[in-house]
């Protein structure tokens, strides 16, 4: 009888043990995800990020997943934008998520007249809108969807009723144009082309003198931008001219609430590899979610 009694309070203990082990193993997991979560800001703006040329949301997957991996989301959205512009949702986002991440997928992604990329941005936000209630929002876009952006303000930067841009992220834009002969003549760089000190080029093809119209409609004191650039040793990235994506400056810098430029250098600074470059995740989710 004795040994029976000893038995069971050895029993118990050990039941008491493995209960007191799963207590602090889910009080250690909560307080690791608080010191995770605590680094960056909380908040329930989406951010939009729009692929380039020939592309799709496979080339966003590597900045977003360094997101996720940081702690920043765990909230990740695609949006398909067929050619006719029409928006279908694919995944949810709950009420109250944090940092919520949308990856653009253009049907059309070789799409050259920049006004249909106004209008493709602009059906995905109001379809966030008209299913999420969102009021503001951050956008990234890599090369030809840094154009997504640009004509999204210029379309709508004067309309209160459409999400207030809050960060803007610029990679590898070419917004003074492209040195492709194939390419329209409007959106070709001007030969010889260089900036001034703020960012202005001393020529302009008819589509950067379009975007300049965004002065009109870029609210004032609102945008926090990064323009992010890559060297490979010629002031280019292999196949944007820096000149090139520097003259954003001219386009919203006055108007911005802050705008920064960084350039990455070296190899993994060629055009098609800086959505894959850990130095720009570190931007990214410092510029768009640090503290």
């Amino acid at each position: 009888m004795k040994k029976r009694v000893k038995i069971m309070k050895k029993s118990h203990i050990g039941i008491g043990v493995v209960i007191v082990i799963v207590i602090l193993a889910i009080i250690g997991g909560a307080v690791w995800r608080q010191q995770k979560h605590s680094k960056y800001m909380q908040s329930t703006t989406p951010t939009l990020f729009f692929h380039g040329g020939g592309s799709s949301y496979h080339a966003e997957e590597h900045m977003v997943n360094a997101a996720k991996k940081a702690g920043v989301t765990s909230t990740v959205l695609r949006a398909d934008v067929a050619n006719n512009g029409k928006v279908t949702l694919h995944g949810s986002m709950h009420k109250g998520a944090i940092n919520p991440i949308v990856e653009v997928n253009y049907d059309n992604n070789r799409q050259l007249d920049f006004n249909k990329h106004g209008e493709y941005a602009t059906n995905v936000v109001k379809a966030l809108q008209k299913r999420y209630r969102i009021t503001k929002i951050n956008m990234v876009g890599h090369s030809l969807g840094n154009i997504s952006i640009i004509y999204y303000m210029l379309q709508n930067g004067k309309n209160q009723n459409m999400p207030q841009l809050q960060k803007q992220v610029d990679i590898a834009g070419h917004f003074a144009g492209l040195n492709f002969k194939q390419v329209p003549a409007a959106i070709q760089q001007p030969v010889g082309m260089k900036l001034n000190k703020d960012g202005k080029p001393n020529e302009m093809n008819a589509t950067y003198r379009q975007m300049t119209e965004i002065w009109q409609t870029y609210p004032k004191g609102q945008v926090a931008v990064l323009n992010i650039i890559g060297d490979v040793g010629n002031h280019s990235d292999g196949t944007v001219d820096n000149a090139s994506s520097l003259s954003l400056k001219y386009l919203v810098a006055a108007r911005a609430k802050s705008y920064c430029v960084l350039k990455i250098t070296g190899k993994d600074a060629q055009h098609s590899k800086l959505h894959n470059n850990a130095q720009v995740d570190k931007a990214l989710i410092n510029f768009l979610w640090g503290k």
